[in-house]
């Protein structure tokens, strides 16, 4: 029972740790401020939308990101007519947002999510029980986020090693040509040892010559 209630208690540590608590909130979505469920997590943005993307196709649903140099909605995922057990028994649209909580703390996300029925925002409509569950759902998605974040570190340590092999393969190519070039210059240097002493032959050659005149 003892480790039982330990094992309960490391989760909701590292659970705690993850993220704090899903709350409402508010987001500019389509020219206007709209009602959204929000919640910090303490992981970058790019493992938190790796989530959210990977849960929901494996529910079948790819996410369609809003672009455009103009375009004030850029970055928002939508999730179109999709059917979230965990949240409604109904289809919805939802459109998600992961933004760097500030410049100096690139490992901590805001996570937006809007639920539209239609052209209406459906929280508007919700009551605090539905409410809860779109909460519950975020507060839950932290086993997902920490699986897409230790991905991420296997592909940047992957990418650090294939740089490192890759300069090692230089410097050894480097070698090979150093070490040839270093063959050269002694065989010049021997080369050039023998043509001194047959200069210096032929000057004591030409000295000894002067002497007899």
């Amino acid at each position: 029972m003892k480790q039982v209630t330990l094992l309960f208690l490391s989760v909701l540590t590292l659970s705690i740790a993850g993220a704090g608590q899903a709350y409402e909130s508010t987001i500019q979505y389509d020219k206007k401020k709209q009602p959204a469920i929000a919640i910090d997590y303490s992981y970058p943005p790019e493992a938190v939308e790796n989530a959210i993307i990977s849960r929901m196709e494996k529910i079948g649903y790819k996410a369609k990101e809003e672009k455009g140099f103009l375009n004030k909605d850029k970055g928002f995922l939508l999730f179109k007519n999709a059917y979230i057990t965990e949240i409604s028994k109904d289809k919805m649209d939802y459109l998600i947002k992961v933004e760097r909580k500030s410049r100096k703390e690139s490992d901590e996300s805001e996570f937006y999510m809007i639920m539209m029925k239609g052209d209406e925002n459906a929280m508007v409509k919700m009551e605090a029980y539905s409410l809860g569950k779109a909460k519950s759902f975020l507060n839950n998605l932290i086993p997902d986020i920490e699986a897409a974040h230790l991905e991420i570190r296997i592909r940047d340590q992957e990418e650090t090693l294939a740089k490192a092999e890759k300069k090692l393969k230089n410097l050894q190519e480097d070698r090979i040509v150093l070490d040839k070039k270093i063959e050269e210059n002694l065989k010049t240097q021997d080369d050039t040892v023998k043509e001194i002493e047959a200069n210096k032959l032929s000057l004591e050659t030409l000295r000894g010559k002067r002497n007899k005149n």
